[in-house]
C-alpha cells in the first residue's frame, strides 16, 4: 500500500470512495455488504424512512434526524444510532459543492453483535431510546478507515473483512454505543423479539396481518406485544405497517414513475381517498404535487 493511502484520513478514504461511486441519491455501496458511503453537495429536502439497525458516522457537513418529539442536530465528529426497526425524517443541513456532506453508514449485524455478546460476557439490558448520537470514538474511527482501505486493495477484501467489521462491532458495543445496541446481542430480548415481528411487517407490507400472527411471531401475549412494539418503534403495529406502505407508495411514483392508483393498489389500499388522506397527513403534501415537484427538480436538473 502506497504511502499516500497509508497517509489517508477516513475522510479522504470516503470522499475519494463515494465521489466516484455515489448513485443519483448520493449512495455509495462498497463492495462490502453492510457498508456504505454518503455524499450530497447541497442541504436536502426531508426524508422519510423507517431505518434498520444502523451506525452512521458523519465526516463532513451536518445532519438533521427527527424521531417523534426528538431532534438530534449533528455533524462531523459524531455518529448517529438507530437501534431499532425506527420511523425517521432525517434532512442533510449543511453541504456544498465545495465541502460536501460525507459519512460512512454500517448496518449493525445482529449474528455479529450477538456472537460478541457472548464472548464478552456482557449483561443484558433493554436498549432505551432506538435513537442516539454520541462523538465517535477513536477506535471506531480507526476500524472504519482500515476497513474503507480495503477497497483499494479488492483481493484483500474477502479474507480480511469479516474480521473488521467484526472489529467495528467490537469497539462499537464496548463503548459509547455499546448500551444502544446491547440488547440486539441477545436472541430472547424484546428488542429482538419485536424485531422478528417487524421483519414480518416488512416482508409482507401490503397484506393483511393479524395481530395475533405478528405477536405469535414475536412469541408475546397480545397485550406484551402490543406494550413492546410501541415501545421498541414508538408506533403501533397498524400504524407501522400504514407508513410502510405509504413510503413504499412514495417510491413508487417518485422514483418509478407509477401512477398514483396504481401505487396505493400495489402496497395494499383499496381507497384512493383514504391513500390520498393518510398520504397528506404523513408527508404534508398530496400525492399529486409530490409527483409533480419530483418531475420538476428532474426538468431543472436536466
Amino acid at each position: 500500500m502506497s504511502s499516500t493511502l497509508l497517509g489517508s484520513t477516513l475522510l479522504d478514504c470516503v470522499r475519494r470512495f463515494a465521489d466516484a461511486h455515489a448513485d443519483g441519491s448520493g449512495v455509495a455501496r462498497t463492495p462490502i455488504p453492510g457498508l456504505y458511503a454518503m455524499r450530497a453537495t447541497a442541504p436536502s429536502q426531508m426524508q422519510y424512512a423507517i431505518s434498520k439497525p444502523l451506525v452512521a458516522m458523519v465526516l463532513q457537513g451536518s445532519k438533521r434526524v427527527i424521531m417523534g418529539s426528538t431532534t438530534f442536530d449533528f455533524g462531523a465528529g459524531d455518529s448517529l444510532l438507530i437501534s431499532a426497526d425506527v420511523p425517521n425524517v432525517s434532512q442533510i443541513t449543511r453541504a456544498t459543492i465545495g465541502a460536501p456532506y460525507y459519512s460512512l453508514v454500517l448496518d449493525i449485524d445482529p449474528a455479529v453483535t450477538q456472537s460478541l455478546v457472548m464472548e464478552i460476557g456482557v449483561a443484558n439490558a433493554e436498549a432505551g431510546a432506538p435513537v442516539r448520537v454520541d462523538a465517535t470514538e477513536a477506535e471506531v474511527a480507526d476500524t472504519a478507515l482500515r476497513l474503507m482501505r480495503l477497497l483499494d486493495r479488492p483481493s484483500s477484501i474477502p479474507v480480511l473483512k469479516d474480521q473488521l467489521v467484526r472489529e467495528l462491532h467490537y469497539w462499537l458495543l464496548t463503548g459509547r454505543h455499546g448500551a444502544g445496541i446491547r440488547s440486539l446481542g441477545f436472541t430472547d430480548s424484546h428488542a429482538n423479539r419485536i424485531a422478528r415481528a417487524v421483519a414480518l411487517i416488512r416482508n409482507a407490507y401490503a397484506e393483511t396481518l393479524p395481530v395475533e400472527r405478528l405477536a405469535d411471531a414475536a412469541g408475546m401475549s397480545l397485550s406484551s406485544f402490543h406494550q413492546h412494539f410501541r415501545a421498541v418503534t414508538s408506533l403501533s403495529p397498524l400504524q407501522f405497517q400504514k407508513q410502510l406502505r405509504l413510503l413504499e407508495a412514495r417510491r413508487m411514483m417518485i422514483s418509478e414513475g407509477a401512477a398514483i392508483s396504481n401505487a396505493a393498489y400495489s402496497v395494499g389500499y383499496e381507497s384512493i381517498p383514504q391513500f390520498t388522506r393518510e398520504y397528506g397527513r404523513l408527508f404534508g403534501s398530496s400525492p399529486a404535487k409530490d409527483i409533480r415537484e419530483s418531475v420538476g427538480k428532474v426538468q431543472v436538473a436536466a
